[in-house]
């Protein structure tokens, strides 16, 4: 028995925020049912690189889910999805503002027809205020929040975070507050209306970062790898590659002083202190500099760990992937696809009782699942035939 067995979940988001709070939600057990349009399905999908003919990125964010492809631009599209709705506990939609209520789905209309339903709206602003309407993606709001502005080196241009972070704390961020719902609703038993924005997230990301601008009354450099409120906290170079060290307190950076033989820097006046280095940044990381070109990166990481310090050499992905400790955590995880042969996957970073974590069903390809999907939720043969001559549902 996993932790969401028998709950039911309709997924009509895209991209990567609903899709993947509805992955994991489907990770702990949840039935998840998503539906796409007939024509192209997720926009992800035709991203690439492909396996298959199908984008990475939905490959990512799309295991134990069923496909639907269904077309709620028609009358019998809408109808179904209502049907569907009525017996759902949880529907997950990131329609621009206003898509929802033209489709059928709108969260007044949805609750009225389901009262314990958990409806969560995923949005690039939200869907009030004076940017209700605003379209955004992840970069978007890197660029808009002043993340994209503060990252990258010093002296250098605005700078993209690779990794889609605003999304997908928004996914983190939807699947914590279903959850929350979820739990209220067992004690009420009537569900709620969720929202969840990319604007917010990146605002709650930010909030060190505010409060350092509050107090601070101006804004902040470009750091790169390192750290406006901590030094030596950064990236030096070593003989031969970068190497991260992590020195966030007063003790491991006499810690330090000491393991290279030199204690007296650890009680110079100039340096005892984390707010007299920050105040002597470049300074501090220059003497630093000079003592880490001496040895590798691998020797620094030994020497460090050794005495306590944070430590890191700065890693390809590759290197990640192939470090055993990601072994070792059940990280990866392996299946077979039935459509694209052998695959892998990143886990779900919550372990329940040391438990292995499995990939149920993978990713389905568009409309793969229509006729079982609309059969779970009582529809006859008869039924799912009428859909499709109304033009409503996909190929199966």
């Amino acid at each position: 028995m996993t932790p969401l067995s028998g709950l039911r979940v309709l997924d009509f988001s895209k991209v990567l925020a609903g899709p993947l709070c509805a992955q994991w939600l489907g990770d702990l057990g949840a039935e998840v049912t998503k539906i796409e349009p007939p024509r192209g399905g997720d926009d992800t999908r035709g991203w690439p690189p492909f396996r298959g003919g199908v984008g990475a990125v939905f490959l990512s964010a799309n295991r134990n889910k069923k496909s639907l492809a269904l077309d709620l631009k028609t009358e019998a599209g809408r109808d179904a999805a209502q049907r569907m709705v009525a017996q759902a506990d949880v529907l997950i939609e990131s329609y621009a503002t206003g898509v929802a209520e033209r489709l059928g789905i709108g969260a007044e209309e949805m609750r009225a027809l389901n009262p314990r339903l958990v409806y969560c709206s995923i949005s690039g602003f939200g869907r009030t205020g004076p940017l209700k309407g605003g379209l955004g993606y992840d970069v978007i709001l890197q660029a808009f929040s002043g993340i994209m502005a503060m990252t990258g080196e010093r002296g250098g241009g605005p700078a993209r975070s690779p990794f889609s972070p605003i999304d997908q704390s928004t996914g983190m961020n939807a699947f914590s507050g279903i959850l929350a719902a979820l739990l209220e609703r067992h004690r009420t038993g009537q569900g709620c209306r969720l929202e969840v924005s990319l604007f917010e997230t990146a605002a709650a990301l930010l909030g060190y970062n505010f409060q350092i601008f509050w107090e601070k009354g101006s804004l902040p450099e470009k750091c790169g790898s390192g750290h406006e409120s901590l030094c030596p906290y950064q990236a030096f170079d070593a003989s031969d590659r970068p190497v991260l060290i992590g020195i966030a307190n007063d003790n491991l950076w006499r810690r330090f002083t000491a393991g290279i033989g030199q204690p007296e820097l650890g009680e110079d006046p100039r340096f005892r202190t984390n707010a007299d280095r920050v105040a002597r940044f470049a300074e501090t990381v220059a003497l630093v500099q000079s003592v880490i070109a001496t040895r590798t990166a691998d020797e620094w990481v030994e020497f460090c760990l050794g005495i306590g310090i944070p430590c890191a050499a700065v890693n390809t992905i590759a290197d990640m992937l192939a470090h055993p400790h990601m072994a070792a955590r059940g990280m990866v995880m392996e299946y077979e696809h039935p459509h694209l042969g052998a695959m892998k996957t990143i886990a779900q970073p919550i372990q329940f009782d040391g438990k292995p974590r499995r990939v149920a069903s993978p990713p389905p390809m568009l409309g793969e699942h229509s006729d079982e999907a609309l059969a779970g939720y009582g529809f006859t043969p008869e039924e799912i035939a009428a859909l499709r001559a109304a033009g409503a549902l996909g190929a199966p």
